[in-house]
């Protein structure tokens, strides 16, 4: 059964972004956005500073199907604590924080040469 912030159950590229919102698979998502192996959910932080382990529980959940979780910081960069970054070295996960436009980039080229890639993306404006 599908949870309710599954707005998809399988990973697709992102073909647009804005607005508050990002687009795929022919659909909209208003407001930020987890790409997993597991698919694409809606995530609850606005702003880098919502962004801890808790709210990359499903992350965490899915670790072994990740090796690298790009983190996409909405406009500007922002520097992952190092408590969350060991955390993620822990459970095997690379991790890359950089603004969403390159992250949502980063994580389409990715997914299309079949690396185990997921997108923690804050939207944008």
């Amino acid at each position: 059964m599908a949870t309710p912030d599954a707005h998809l159950p399988l990973q697709v590229p992102i073909d647009g972004y804005g607005r508050f919102a990002f687009h795929f698979s022919g659909m909209a998502s208003e407001g930020s956005l987890l790409a997993l192996p597991s698919g694409m959910h809606a995530w609850a932080p606005r702003v880098p500073a919502d962004i801890d382990a808790g709210a990359l529980a499903r992350v965490f959940e899915q670790a072994a199907e990740i090796e690298l979780l790009l983190i996409g910081t909405g406009v500007d960069p922002w520097a992952i604590p190092d408590a969350l970054r060991w955390r993620l070295r822990d459970a095997g996960i690379s991790v890359d924080a950089m603004p969403t436009r390159a992250a949502a980039s980063t994580y389409n080229v990715l997914l299309a040469e079949d690396r185990a890639v997921a997108a923690a993306l804050l939207a944008l404006p």
